[in-house]
């Protein structure tokens, strides 16, 4: 079976490196918890580009996007991006969990309970 071909920006590929060197503080303690394929062996990847956005994390198997949001993104043209980055995650078929860096920061084995729960819920419909 051939994988199914996902555009991205060439130019986004430095920015990419870029934010996986400067990682937010949330970052790190999410990734910590992804990377190795400690979830049911799935492989997630940093700063990924796709299309015209880098997404914080993403798993190419689950077409699974995870975004962490800081407080810049109360900010009203920082949640317009967001939304044309979901919509756009959406029509490329990749399904996009969001949750706050406080969420992290005060319980992030929920944050990782709710990612595991998610992926299991993607195991048992497709058996």
């Amino acid at each position: 079976m051939r994988r199914k071909f996902i555009p991205y920006n060439p130019k986004l590929k430095e920015l990419a490196r870029q934010l996986r060197n400067n990682s937010t503080q949330s970052e790190i303690w999410l990734w910590k918890r992804l990377k190795g394929k400690q979830l049911f062996g799935y492989d997630f990847h940093r700063q990924k580009p796709i299309d015209n956005f880098i997404l914080d994390f993403f798993c190419y198997e689950l077409m699974l996007g995870i975004e962490l949001d800081g407080y810049s993104h109360m900010l009203d043209e920082v949640q317009h991006r967001d939304e044309l980055k979901s919509k756009k995650m959406e029509e490329l078929g990749i399904t996009i969990l969001r949750f706050h860096d406080d969420e992290v920061f005060h319980d992030l084995d929920a944050i990782v309970l709710r990612i595991d729960r998610w992926i299991q819920n993607q195991i048992s419909s497709t058996d």
